[in-house]
Parts: C-alpha cells; structure tokens; sequence
C-alpha cells in the first residue's frame, strides 16, 4: 500500500486561512494525500476571536496548535513570539512528520514555521512570493521565505520574475493566480437580508468597508494615520462605514481602541466594528459595498474582481500590482476625501465593468494541489543558485 504524501498547512490569521481554504479543500479530497492543519497566532487568540474554532466549523480538523501570541504588540514582544514560534513548530513538525510544508504571504508565525522546517530539513512550498511592500516588516520576510522555500506559487506574472531575481530555478516556479480569487467562482456567498440578520447591521443605505493596518516601517503612530482617515469618513455622514479590524502587528491592538473609541463618541449610528468577519462574510459584504477603503491586499487582488472600487491610501500596499480600478492616495484627509469622491463618482464607476488586473484567477487551489501531490521528492531540498546576467552592478 502506497503511504499518503503528508501535507501540512500553516495558518496563523483569518487572512491567510481565506486564501487557503479552498487549497485546504482540494488536498482533504484527495485520496493520495493526507492534510494537516497546524494553525497558529491570531487563530488561538480570544482576543482576536478565537478564530481557529471557524476552522473547524469548516470541517477541517486541526492537527496542532502552536500557541506564540504574547498579549503585546510591541517590537519585544513580536520578536520572542517568532522564538516561541519557531520552538513550538519544532514540536510540531516531529510529531506530525509531514513531507512537505505550505505556508502563504509574510507575517512573523510564518517565518517561526519557515525557520523550524529549514532547519529539520523538511521541504517547503510557499504562496505569494515575489511582491514588494517597502513600508513593511513584511517585505524582508516575504524574501526570506522565498529563500527557504523549494516550490513557489506567485499570483502574478511579475511577480514570478522577481523570484527568479532571487536566484530560484524556473522549474520551481508555477505560476498559476491568486488562490483567493477561487472564492469568486466556488463561494455561495451570502445575500444582503443575510448579511444584515447574521451580523445585525441595516445594509439598506450606501456603505464603505474599511480596513487600515499599521505601516510598520512607517514613520509616526497609527493613531496619527487613523485620524486622517476618520476625518475624511466624517465628510461622508450619509454612507455606513463597517470597519474590520487589525492583525496582531506592532500596534494592531491600538487599532481596536481607536475604532471602539471613535464609534463611542460619534453620535452618527451608522457605525459597526467587527474584530473578525471571516472570508465569506467579508466578501459577500464586500459584493454590497460602495468602496472598500484602507490599505489591505484584499483590496487589490479580490476586490476589483468583485466589481468595487478600492481606496487604496499610503504605502502598505505602494509597490504590489494594482488593477485600474484602484485609486491610490496619500495619508491625509484631503487626499483619501477626494480620492472616495473620485471612487464614488459616476464617471469611474464605469471604469468598473471591464476590470483589468494583473493577478490571474481560475482554479488556482487545485492546480496548487497537483503540483503537491506530485513534486518529486528526490534532491529537492538541494537548489542551485541561477545567476542572471547583470552589467555594469
């Protein structure tokens, strides 16, 4: 009897575990492979939802948890949670014995899962690499991984050059989309009477989905760039404004404050703040809304697909791929003013029915899978290193 190829996931947020679920589907339904779940950061937290238990009302059982989280967003604090994390994935690893390791994007419990699996010599296939976020703790981490990896899955063109760039081997590389976009196409999303029983919430008026993270190799608080934000909504008394909240990122629990706060001493009743809506729940919103504002990648990649436009302010996302239906604005309030009204207007509106994008979709998860289940293990934690022919550097 041929043994199974055991896969694990990692996922360490409501973010990334939307953009693995149906590549977490594919591998479960598939005779000759064996998923594991090993779930981690934001997912254990109570404080952030205890998002780990959507999991598991998805059908998917969890394997292990590797608890790092400390109840801090400060730089100490998120560095001895990669050290705790990368000791916690050790644990893991040695019971779960998996054959390969898949993880998505570039948060900090990722790179403790990157670290653990490079060093016990177990091979790695890694989603969404080669972007750039300069303004972003992310960036660096996004590459390292990259590097530690043996099988890459980019959601762009460009962004499978930059990873040769890296000196990774072309036949390493598949190309194949965005694997958040299959919601688009496998999702039965929800209606707006609902959306509106589900989470109590009047959708009958025009709304705005907003979620702004803190840049975390920006100068000045996110208190600072909130405020610009929240000046520029206040113009705006006639529109719904449902915020989601922040990840566990350096200041990402000063976001809860402010929004709980601002809803607090505002006496406009149209106001929702939710720490977590899931991904079905996000998008089906999402569908329904006016624009999405903030800085979040959803709001290059899925959202235009959806037909709404994006405000997309400051420098988060300022070096990813953009559809056109992405207008880009700095972080003041005059600017993310004009830059809603713009995204509002009739005239861009039209712009809306033929969107041009650069991140492909498709059925994404399952070519991810194919790949998985039938990689050749033989030698493929060795790499070599592809010079590219640079002058004059």
């Amino acid at each position: 009897m041929i043994s199974k190829r055991k896969v694990s996931v990692i996922t360490g947020s409501r973010a990334d575990y939307g953009l693995l679920y149906w590549l977490l589907y594919e591998i479960n339904n598939d005779p000759a492979l064996e998923l594991q779940v090993i779930v981690t950061g934001m997912h254990l937290s109570s404080e952030f939802g205890s998002t780990y238990k959507e999991i598991e009302n998805d059908g998917f059982e969890i394997t292990r948890k590797v608890d790092s989280l400390i109840s801090s967003d400060s730089s100490i604090a998120i560095t001895k949670s990669v050290g705790l994390g990368v000791i916690g994935f050790a644990d893991a690893y040695a019971t779960c014995q998996p054959d390969i390791v898949v993880l998505l994007g570039d948060r900090h419990e990722i790179l403790a899962a990157g670290v653990a699996a490079l060093t016990m010599r177990i091979p790695m296939a890694h989603i969404h690499g080669g972007e750039t976020t300069p303004a972003m703790l992310d960036d660096p981490i996004r590459h390292c991984l990259t590097k530690m990896a043996h099988l890459h899955f980019p959601a762009a063109d460009e962004y499978a050059k930059r990873i040769c760039q890296l000196g990774e081997e072309k036949k390493r590389i598949f190309c194949f989309g965005g694997p958040g976009l299959d919601h688009l196409e496998r999702l039965e999303l929800l209606s707006k009477s609902a959306l509106e029983q589900e989470l109590e919430v009047d959708l009958s008026k025009p709304f705005f989905m907003i979620t702004y993270h803190p840049v975390t190799l920006q100068a000045g608080s996110i208190a600072e760039h909130y405020h610009s934000l929240l000046e520029a909504l206040n113009e705006f008394v006639d529109y719904t404004l449902i915020f989601t909240c922040s990840n566990a990122d350096h200041e990402g629990r000063e976001v809860f404050n402010i929004l709980n706060e601002y809803k607090a001493n505002s006496s406009r009743k149209n106001i929702h703040v939710f720490t977590s809506l899931g991904f079905k729940r996000y998008i089906s919103l999402v569908r329904f809304a006016n624009a999405v504002i903030g800085n979040s990648s959803s709001g290059l990649i899925e959202v235009p697909y959806l037909g709404v436009p994006t405000v997309n302010i400051g420098d988060r996302q300022k070096s990813r791929l953009k559809a056109n239906t992405v207008i880009d604005c700095r972080n003041d309030s005059g600017a993310i003013s004009s830059a809603i009204n713009l995204a509002i207007s009739p005239d861009f509106r039209k712009k809306l029915d033929k969107v041009e994008s650069p991140y492909k979709k498709g059925n994404v998860s399952f070519q991810i899978k194919e790949v998985l289940k039938s990689y050749s293990s033989d030698s493929i934690l060795v790499k070599n290193f592809i010079d590219m022919d640079i002058e004059n550097v």
